[in-house]
């Protein structure tokens, strides 16, 4: 499996230090309560709102770099519009994955 990393953020912070750690910091509050609306809807067959939480999660994903991990959400989030949970297992390792990356920054 791929792994976080902040390029993107960097890249996209230059050298103001700054913005990027109010970037890290909105990371590190917005991942774990997007995670938990997620898997709530999940946990409740709401598979239509649980996909809407996986479109906001895809933006984390790219944010930290992680580029195949972001076309497997796409996927897993048209499975759910159409009530699969196909590549549900691949989503919850990304989101593990993200978990612990942030959890260190």
């Amino acid at each position: 499996m791929e792994q976080a990393n902040l390029n993107y953020i960097n890249e996209l912070s230059g050298d103001n230090q700054e913005f990027k750690n109010k970037i890290i910091t909105i990371l590190k509050k917005e991942l774990p309560d997007e995670i938990e609306i997620y898997q709530e809807e999940f946990i409740k067959a709401n598979y239509l709102l649980a996909s809407q939480s996986v479109h906001k999660l895809k933006h984390k994903i790219s944010i930290l770099g992680l580029e195949k991990s972001y076309y497997i959400a796409e996927e897993y989030e048209n499975n759910l519009k159409d009530n699969s949970t196909d590549l549900n297992a691949d989503f919850e390792n990304i989101l593990k994955i993200m978990q612990e990356f942030v959890s260190h920054l």
